[in-house]
């Protein structure tokens, strides 16, 4: 009994070392290369790649939403959290509207343009946060309620996962997907 009870407490104990400097480096690694959807993730430019103008506003019979209003939800999340992490006077968008485009359709192919770049940029800065050695992937974010960078990478992959699975979904309802 008294073995089983030095072992249980040795195995807390090393629960509780901070993790190695190689660790955190793999770590960042894994974060970043998730964050942009290699491996088992779809990226974004595959999901919105050759997606015909002419659909950006269609939602078909299934669908919950057109390809203008994932394409702003993704941006407007991925940017909230962005300035969450970074900004303590970031204030969020108001819940749930101010996560979605007013409207179905972009107002035009420069609104469009201007989304996915947007996107790009925050996917880009959001990564260069995590590799970065000095951001503390594990401290708390003062200005929040307990989330730490490392919860809110992972918060932008998880999301933006879903939701490009719903870009495929939508595109196959509309036939402008093609399996590779």
């Amino acid at each position: 009994m008294k073995k089983r009870k030095q072992k249980r407490e040795k195995q807390r104990k090393a629960r509780r070392r901070p993790p190695s400097d190689s660790a955190v480096k793999a770590l960042r690694e894994h974060v970043v290369k998730l964050l942009d959807w290699q491996d088992a993730h779809l990226d974004f430019d595959t999901a919105l790649r050759d997606f015909p103008a002419s659909l950006r506003g269609a939602k078909p019979s299934g669908a919950a939403h057109t390809a203008w209003q994932l394409l702003e939800h993704l941006r407007i999340c991925q940017c909230d959290i962005l300035e969450f992490s970074c900004n303590p006077r970031h204030v969020s968008p108001e819940f749930p509207a101010g996560y979605w485009p007013p409207t179905t359709a972009a107002p035009d192919e420069a609104a469009w343009e201007k989304s996915v770049r947007a996107f790009r940029a925050d996917l880009e800065a959001l990564q260069t946060l995590i590799a970065d050695p000095e951001t503390d992937l594990f401290a708390r974010i003062p200005h929040g309620r307990g989330q730490t960078i490392l919860r809110e990478a992972l918060l932008v992959a998880d999301h933006n996962a879903y939701h490009l699975g719903q870009f495929v979904l939508l595109r196959r309802l509309l036939g402008a997907w093609k399996d590779n």
